[in-house]
């Protein structure tokens, strides 16, 4: 039976960009890719600028074509290998820790959805001390690059007595706005991660500056 004790019930966070605290390891390890394949670096904020999925288009606007899939394949490979090599010097995002035990105190529920690939992502988590916190954590399965929609809608489908209607998701990109919409839930987007203020303003939901303003506006939603 569905819990209707809550008028918001769950939560959908993300994690890297979100939860985690990692955006200058991801331009680290954008920067150490592009390298390889003879690219310039760029800035926090041009990344911020030209950001979006599926990934090879965010590479299209940098490279004035998409890539091969010779290219994306080595592209892709050299940022999920430098990314890991970075990704242990990252912390949670600040207020993570109560902001999640707060939400799981007051009885309501909250999983976690990344497009970091899964296996990888359990004992990330595990290791920074929240996995407790969660009803499911649920990384991507299948190849990297793409939109986080389909997953959304598996994800939810696993979780009993969760309503999409109820739920708001929490990321730092607008395809976690587009992923909500797809299965009929609520989002709010969060301006410490991969995409400037302005590109989240076009997915037309509330964009927020700290993850305490998100889950504020997430109960906000349902008022």
């Amino acid at each position: 039976m569905e819990n209707t004790g809550n008028p918001v019930a769950h939560l959908v966070w993300d994690w890297n960009g979100t939860l985690l605290d990692d955006i200058t390891a991801v331009i680290g390890a954008t920067n150490a890719a592009f390298e390889e394949i003879g690219l310039a670096p760029i800035t926090l904020e041009r990344y911020r600028e030209l950001y979006c999925v599926p990934v090879p288009r965010f590479y299209e606007r940098l490279m004035g074509r998409l890539p091969t899939e010779a290219e994306w394949q080595v592209m892709d490979a050299a940022f999920h290998r430098h990314y890991t090599d970075r990704r242990p010097g990252c912390g949670l995002t600040e207020g993570v820790e109560q902001l999640l035990g707060a939400w799981q105190e007051a009885g309501r529920s909250q999983s976690l959805l990344s497009m970091y690939g899964h296996d990888d992502l359990v004992p990330v988590v595990r290791g920074y001390g929240i996995e407790s916190r969660f009803v499911r954590v649920e990384g991507r399965r299948g190849p990297s690059g793409g939109s986080k929609a389909a997953h959304m809608e598996r994800h939810l489908g696993a979780l009993e007595g969760v309503s999409p209607r109820r739920t708001v998701v929490i990321g730092d990109a607008v395809d976690d706005a587009i992923a909500a919409a797809h299965v009929g839930a609520r989002a709010v987007l969060y301006t410490g991660g991969s995409h400037s203020r302005a590109s989240l303003r076009t997915a037309g939901v509330p964009v927020v500056d700290t993850l305490a303003e998100a889950v504020a506006e997430a109960l906000a939603l349902a008022s």
